[in-house]
């Protein structure tokens, strides 16, 4: 297939580089996945799957070989909210060295499209006090006052973007990613993120019984699908658009809205246990995604009771085959 594109996504053995790998194989690219581990619940369905370290500049320049048209950069240093708040100085340091190095190796084999996935923690904190927070609009990241650590190095690799466009053509794509989630990602272990973390608790939860909840619950947030995301990404890369986009829903929940949904899902009746000791993040955060319909055309259409049903029973699969739940037999509501 002499105009099969060759597509490069580093960070492939995390949650949404590897459902970005099965889909581009499955539209017919040939895609080399690039990730310090391999996938954890599945094998890659890359055509090659290279564990390397992209701390390290010589790694770069070895996934970038061999006439790559496309690179997506999802690798990263991350995890939930109590991972990123207790790792600021190793977060920071991880990624800056993955984001330069990677756009430097890009720039050195000529690669002509590259993606870049920042976070919408990119975004100033003082617009993000209250629970009923005003959609976030891509403008609204400046002035910088974004979360520390993570999103301060979010902010500034997307300003390296501009430069290498601006100093080197080399034509970069910006996306702000929303709380994605789905199955076949992290859910224990301190890097998982709300849903995956809410939905293992009500799986172990026995019905009628507690479980834990970070902060009062009434913080908020939108969730967007992982199929969603994926859709997303193909979509910005094919664009002409180079500034930084939303990809999210627009659809506020709160915490507790979503333990909610899980529940039923799980058709249990479960008591929330609040935590105000622990992080909680922002207050609010939601996308405003007026830019990505006019840029795109698009813009997710998973609900979120969609996305968590589906969600909910891969983690209940894994932790019955782990042996921690029985197979539960109750209908589901």
């Amino acid at each position: 297939m002499p105009n099969q594109k060759r597509i490069l996504v580093t960070g492939a053995g995390g949650f949404i580089g590897h459902h970005l790998v099965k889909r581009l194989r499955s539209e017919g690219c040939w895609v080399r996945g690039v990730d310090w581990k391999a996938p954890e619940y599945e094998p890659s369905a890359a055509n090659e799957f290279d564990v390397l370290d992209l701390r390290q500049f010589e790694n770069c320049l070895l996934s970038t070989r061999g006439g790559v048209d496309q690179v997506y950069n999802l690798a990263a240093d991350m995890g939930g909210i109590g991972f990123i708040t207790a790792n600021h100085a190793q977060v920071s340091r991880n990624n800056i060295l993955i984001n330069a190095h990677m756009l430097e190796a890009a720039r050195a084999h000529s690669v002509p499209r590259f993606l870049f996935s920042s976070s919408a923690c990119v975004y100033a904190q003082s617009k993000q006090h209250v629970p009923e927070v005003t959609p976030l609009r891509e403008e609204d990241a400046h002035p910088a006052d974004p979360e520390p650590g993570y999103g301060w190095e979010k902010l500034y690799a997307e300003q390296m973007c501009r430069y290498y466009k601006k100093d080197h053509a080399l034509e970069t794509r910006i996306v702000r990613f929303h709380n994605v989630y789905g199955p076949l990602g992290t859910y224990e272990g301190g890097r998982e993120k709300a849903p995956a973390a809410i939905s293992r608790k009500v799986a172990l939860a026995k019905d009628g019984g507690a479980i834990d909840i970070w902060g009062d619950g009434e913080q908020t947030r939108s969730f967007m699908y992982v199929d969603d995301c994926v859709e997303g990404l193909l979509r910005l890369m094919a664009s002409d658009f180079a500034d930084p986009l939303n990809l999210g829903t627009d659809r506020l929940v709160t915490i507790n809205g979503l333990v909610d949904i899980v529940s039923q899902i799980a058709g249990k009746k479960l008591t929330k246990k609040h935590d105000l000791t622990k992080p909680q993040g922002v207050r609010g955060r939601n996308s405003d995604n007026s830019l990505l319909r006019r840029v795109l055309s698009w813009e997710p259409t998973i609900s979120l009771e969609t996305g968590l049903a589906t969600t909910y029973s891969w983690i209940e699969s894994e932790l019955v085959k782990s042996g921690r739940i029985q197979k539960q037999l109750l209908a589901r509501v």
